[in-house]
């Protein structure tokens, strides 16, 4: 999930085993899509998982060297910090993030075994 000028943009993509090789492709795709550049965006929310350790690895690896280079804010959050709450929405997790003290710019990724 991106944030940029208070507008919240998500995508998500199938599963498979290449995603890895093209994720910098994938987001340049997608914010050519809406008209952004890295310099438009305020926060990133990366889901940590659950999920493969590669994809889960190489997914933090990317946004958290995108977010140094560019002094970008980062949170990373599981659908699994949000016990309780039903129906979580990709819109509402930036408010879950401060509800549930999820920290900024912390990794503590849950990996699949």
């Amino acid at each position: 999930m991106i944030i940029s000028n208070k507008e919240i943009y998500s995508i998500s993509h199938e599963n498979a085993k290449t995603n890895y090789e093209k994720l910098i492709i994938l987001i340049d795709n997608f914010l050519t899509s809406k008209n952004l550049k890295i310099k438009d965006i305020s926060t990133f929310y990366l889901n940590v998982g659950p999920g493969s350790f590669a994809g889960v690895r190489n997914s933090i690896s990317v946004i958290k060297a995108i977010c140094l280079v560019n002094n970008i804010d980062y949170y990373c959050f599981s659908f699994q910090y949000f016990k309780g709450i039903k129906d979580v929405k990709y819109e509402n997790i930036p408010n879950l993030c401060d509800k549930f003290n999820v920290k900024k710019n912390l990794i503590n990724p849950i990996y699949i075994s």
